[in-house]
């Protein structure tokens, strides 16, 4: 994309964020801490039914994504020497930038995405050891069925003071392994719990997890859903949880 098309993007998206707030101006406002936009932020309709409050309307930032830039603001101003070189697994297009600004080598890798800089399987890297500051892999491991293997490489290619950020989707009190993975789920292989973080445990020497009330509530964080409908014929092994509003978690992982 040319600097002119990445300008008309950006024009398009701040017009975009301008309308939504003045056609919601009834709407709960909200404030998103990736593109400052202020205002009401958007339903969403996945197959799991209605999330409320959803979707940044400038930038289109989900709730997990807005968690995780604040997790990231916090990690890294406290860890400011881990500048060096990163390897983001799924690059998401809202931290590209953010990434390439604060560290001087900045790498991406996934198995089945085009326009990375390395196609592997994160069982399976192609780095030497002790490469990396930081890894960041948001929403892999559900699709991973060997996910130790995958955490143990993550560990691998990280330098000794490293740090590896790996959420999920936790959609549930304890973690359910499927039998063979779910279509309707983008083919995950289980349904992440509360305790799914636990395995981390097993492989780097702390674990710290930040959650959605852990921040304001005016970067809406939570995940607004009802999960007493499982389990049902689309997701036949995740558990019932009570109640609508739901925290999110990212775990912050030290070698």
């Amino acid at each position: 994309m040319n600097s002119a098309s990445e300008l008309n993007s950006k024009i398009r998206a701040i017009l975009r964020g301008i309308y939504y707030r003045v056609k919601n101006v009834r709407e709960k406002e909200f404030e998103c801490p990736i593109c400052s936009y202020h205002g009401p932020f958007n339903d969403f309709f996945p197959a799991t039914g209605l999330r409320k409050y959803a979707i940044c309307f400038r930038c289109g930032s989900m709730e997990r994504h807005r968690l995780q830039k604040l997790v990231l603001d916090k990690i890294l101003k406290q860890n400011n020497n881990l500048t060096s070189r990163i390897m983001h697994f799924a690059p998401e297009s809202f931290f590209k930038d953010y990434f390439k600004h604060i560290f001087r080598d900045y790498l991406t890798a996934d198995l089945y995405m085009n326009n990375v800089d390395f196609k592997c399987d994160i069982t399976s890297l192609p780095f030497k050891n002790e490469e990396f500051d930081l890894v960041f892999a948001s929403h892999v491991l559900e699709h991973i069925k060997d996910d130790l293997k995958a955490i143990s490489e993550i560990k691998r290619v990280l330098k000794p003071g490293g740090i590896a950020i790996l959420p999920v989707p936790i959609v549930c009190k304890n973690t359910v392994e499927y039998s063979e993975p779910n279509p309707l789920e983008t083919f995950h292989v289980r349904a992440p719990g509360e305790d799914y973080y636990e395995r981390y445990s097993q492989v780097f020497s702390r674990v710290e997890l930040f959650s959605s009330k852990d921040f304001p509530e005016k970067y809406q964080t939570f995940i607004y859903e009802d999960r007493s409908i499982y389990p049902n014929e689309a997701f036949p092994m995740r558990q019932p949880c009570l109640g609508e509003k739901h925290i999110d978690i990212v775990p912050v992982c030290f070698v």
